[in-house]
């Protein structure tokens, strides 16, 4: 009868460190992920998916009749998936985006670059979450402002809210910029945000030190990941 006892409490002692041990992988599987598995999806390609789909909003949005037909004039564009705000007229964290830049030769747009907005006040919108923004960079300076640490718009660059609809024309400024919080794009002023370079983003992206001008202007780096992105933003024509 003790024997048998004493197995029992061995078999049950087994089972515990088994069920551990179980749960230890699977703990630890998701932070360190497979080599081809979903556990590799970091966020920055998440984040560059996330912005494909932003690009296929315009796409559709009818409300963005001028922004598809000038937005093969600008010379980049910045698209943030999911931004937050606080409440009314109060800053909130922003949120992380990505950036492409326009070869004026080619026509073709680089890879992404990540960057952060934060401090955002947006005048229109009381409290919670604003989807999808998109910043269509008109001018070289607001170029040469993505290249540098960070940039404040409204002080370093010009912003304006970007027209809606087809036909209107837009006022001459640096960077446009477009807010979808309702399901439909609207042209609302970003006074204040500060943009700032992503770099630990780039370089996990890219698997190696980078920054934007590596990037945009030197073009040592690729990531067949953001083909997709590339792809949709080159596909938007008048």
């Amino acid at each position: 009868m003790m024997m048998l006892k004493k197995k029992k409490r061995i078999s049950h002692a087994i089972s515990i460190i088994t069920f551990l041990s179980i749960l230890a992988v699977l703990l630890i599987l998701p932070k360190a992920g497979w080599a081809t598995g979903s556990g590799s999806y970091t966020k920055p390609e998440q984040l560059v998916d996330e912005a494909t789909i932003v690009i296929k909003h315009v796409l559709s949005d009818p409300h963005m009749g001028w922004a598809r037909c000038h937005l093969q004039q600008a010379e980049a564009i910045i698209i943030f998936p999911s931004v937050i705000k606080g409440a009314f007229l109060v800053g909130g964290e922003g949120g992380s985006g990505v950036a492409l830049a326009r070869d004026k030769k080619t026509g073709e747009w680089s890879y992404p670059a990540f960057y952060t907005m934060g401090s955002v006040s947006f005048g229109l919108q009381i409290g919670g979450k604003v989807s999808e923004v998109l910043l269509m960079v008109m001018t070289q300076k607001g170029l040469d402002a993505l290249l540098t640490t960070s940039f404040k718009l409204g002080g370093d660059v010009g912003i304006a809210a970007g027209p809606v609809g087809t036909g209107v024309q837009g006022k001459l400024t640096d960077i446009l910029s477009f807010v979808n919080s309702k399901g439909a794009f609207a042209g609302i002023s970003l006074d204040g945000a500060v943009i700032a370079p992503r770099n630990s983003w780039n370089s996990s992206y890219y698997g190696k030190p980078v920054v934007p001008s590596d990037i945009f202007i030197r073009k040592t780096v690729s990531n067949p990941q953001a083909d997709k992105l590339r792809i949709q933003v080159s596909r938007i024509k008048k």
